[in-house]
């Protein structure tokens, strides 16, 4: 009976090592002299979980090994001293003592490259784009074999178009003649679904590239190029969600790996209940553990280790690739504690990186309530230090499209801005016009030329970090029903397209006219301290026109806008705004270049905005 135990025993033994099958470390590697010396690796393979795992590497412990559900995990906790060296690091994994097989794990040193991670701030102007829809570099890799969409179709906006990172490398010079200093792309990691894999937000590998874009090498390449010309990174990063063909999805490490329910459950997307102190937990619930759509699987961020993935991922990324900011997607969604955890973690890894969260929300209370160090948020402090302003583009619709009254028109516009009081600094949120979720600005405005300049003036003058949306200004157009129809591919980013709008000659007198008018003032912008850094004040709109300076309170050029929220022209008398206007005697029209030799009065165009450098 002892013998045939034994012989049992070797049998299962063979048997699973037979079967045994490493599959992924991850992080695939990590740093030396991190401010957190600790790691936790996702050990994944076919019955992992029956090894024992061995470490031996100066200066790196190995805390815990922790055994969970499914028996192709293991997670184990390491702790990196900072005396350790840069090196190879062996993982043993050990059956019945002795060792079965062995995986080199790469420690690095950080790159110390003082062009890396520098802040994205109220100093630069970024350019949002989709890189499946911008320009294709690369027609080789338009379709990947063996990955689940299978074929390029320019004429669906639901399948993917062709567009990848050497075709936004082709064109950075064109983004940096418009006067664009930071690039924010749709995220570029692997997305393997079989429909609408275009838009990146239904991950399916958070460690890598998705093929049909490049690879990681040529990211860091698109990184690197961006920081020799002066120019900064924006990685969109998701939280909340990942694709229902992630491979840890398909393979759960734990059944509450996401939030589950006993059917499908659909976010509210509505945000109040987060906040709101009267709110249900049943609200909160359904608001912050419902699944965005069916195949994006909502994360359970209460799970300590989906906490650590989801952190060491994205300090895996900055590290990696030198990257200047984060734009959390979907950030309302989040448990506000992780977030809360998450940021710091983050801070104190990397103090100069700039983060904001997508906040679309209706109130400039409820924007604020998701931003640090805020004045509404009763003891609880996300540590967020930005947003995405979308009560600041609902007021400059408001101030385009609406007629003056007591809070309509120009003066929504004023009173929103006197509420940044909430906020412990208003110049750390992006204002934008429109972006992938939402209908386009021009059309928006109704295609009125006017209107469309006004709004690129209040974009590029107003407090915080401007953002504009590929091809804003190039006058693309559409209604986001679906979002789809704003995705278009950019004209001329396609090898025979029948225009090339990157290109004078490609565009037609009024597409060119818009252009010039916003690369103008881009640049003008890039050079003013006024309009990068400075203060603002505003005045209280009369007779339908809004005035508002920018200025640096030691001296220098002021910046005078004048928004004229009616449909006549109106004549500005200035003697009210001898608080900036002292000692000015002219003025440059900043787009014109004409000279106002007399301040006195100023005449203002129907449904027009002045910019005026002041003399």
């Amino acid at each position: 009976m002892r013998r045939f135990s034994f012989l049992f025993f070797l049998l299962l033994s063979s048997t699973v090592f037979a079967q045994s099958r490493l599959e992924r470390i991850e992080p695939m590697n990590w740093w030396v002299g991190m401010h957190n010396p600790k790691l936790q690796l996702l050990i994944h393979g076919t019955q992992i979980a029956a090894y024992e795992v061995r470490i031996n590497y100066p200066g790196v412990k190995l805390l815990e090994v922790h055994k969970v559900e499914n028996p192709n995990y293991l997670f184990a906790d390491l702790e990196i001293s900072a005396t350790a060296k840069a090196g190879n690091m062996t993982i043993g994994f050990f059956l019945n003592g002795k060792k079965r097989f062995e995986n080199v794990y790469e420690l690095k040193e950080r790159t110390q490259n003082t062009r890396r991670i520098q802040p994205v701030t109220n100093k630069d102007l970024i350019y949002l784009l989709m890189p499946d829809r911008f320009s294709n570099g690369d027609p080789k890799n338009d379709v990947v074999k063996g990955m689940k969409e299978t074929k390029l179709n320019r004429d669906s906006m639901y399948y993917r178009h062709g567009g990848d990172l050497q075709g936004v490398i082709n064109k950075l010079d064109y983004l940096k003649d418009l006067g664009i200093t930071a690039l924010w792309m749709t995220p570029e990691i692997e997305n393997d679904m079989s429909l609408a894999s275009y838009h990146g937000y239904a991950a399916t590998d958070h460690y890598k590239i998705d093929p049909r874009y490049g690879n990681l090498a040529l990211y860091k390449t698109l990184v690197d190029k961006l920081h020799e010309k002066g120019m900064k990174i924006v990685k969109d990063i998701v939280h909340n969600h990942m694709g229902t063909e992630h491979w840890f999805f398909k393979d759960m490490p734990m059944k509450n790996w996401v939030n589950e329910w006993p059917v499908f459950t659909q976010t509210s997307y509505r945000d109040e209940p987060v906040m709101d102190p009267h709110a249900s937990k049943a609200d909160q619930k359904k608001m912050l553990d419902g699944w965005f759509v069916p195949t994006m699987p909502d994360f359970n961020q209460r799970n300590p280790y989906v906490q650590n993935y989801i952190t060491q991922n994205h300090i895996w990324w900055v590290e990696y690739a030198g990257i200047d900011g984060l734009r959390l997607d979907t950030y309302p969604y989040n448990d506000p504690e992780y977030m809360k955890d998450w940021a710091g973690k983050i801070k104190a890894e990397f103090p100069t990186l700039s983060i904001f969260g997508e906040t679309l929300v209706n109130s400039a209370a409820a924007q604020a309530y998701f931003t640090g160090g805020n004045t509404v948020s009763r003891g609880f402090d996300t540590e967020l230090p930005g947003v995405t302003d979308a009560v600041m583009k609902n007021a400059i619709y408001e101030a385009l499209n609406g007629k003056s009254g007591w809070t309509d028109g120009v003066f929504r516009l004023y009173t929103t801005i006197a509420q940044d009081f909430l906020y412990q600094d208003a110049d750390r949120n992006v204002i934008f016009l429109d972006n992938h979720d939402m209908s386009r600005f021009y059309s928006m405005v109704n295609e009125d030329l006017n209107k469309y300049k006004s709004g690129m003036a209040l974009l590029l003058t107003l407090r915080g970090i401007p953002q504009v949306y590929y091809g804003t200004e190039i006058l693309m157009k559409n209604y986001s029903n679906p979002d789809g129809l704003v995705r278009s591919d950019f004209p001329g980013g396609w090898a025979g397209d029948k225009s090339d709008k990157f290109t004078a000659a490609g565009r037609t007198p009024q597409e060119n006219e818009a252009w010039n008018y916003f690369r103008t003032l881009a640049n003008y912008r890039k050079n003013s301290p006024a309009l990068q850094s400075g203060k603002m004040m505003q005045y209280v709109p009369e007779n339908g026109l809004y005035t508002y300076f920018r200025y640096l309170p030691e001296g220098g050029k002021t910046v005078m806008v004048i928004v004229n929220g009616d449909d006549q022209v109106k004549s500005l008398e200035t003697a009210r705004f001898s608080e900036r206007m002292s000692g000015a005697t002219t003025a440059i029209n900043i787009i014109t270049k004409e000279q106002l030799n007399t301040l006195k009065t100023i005449a203002v165009p129907a449904k027009g905005t002045l910019v005026l450098e002041l003399n």
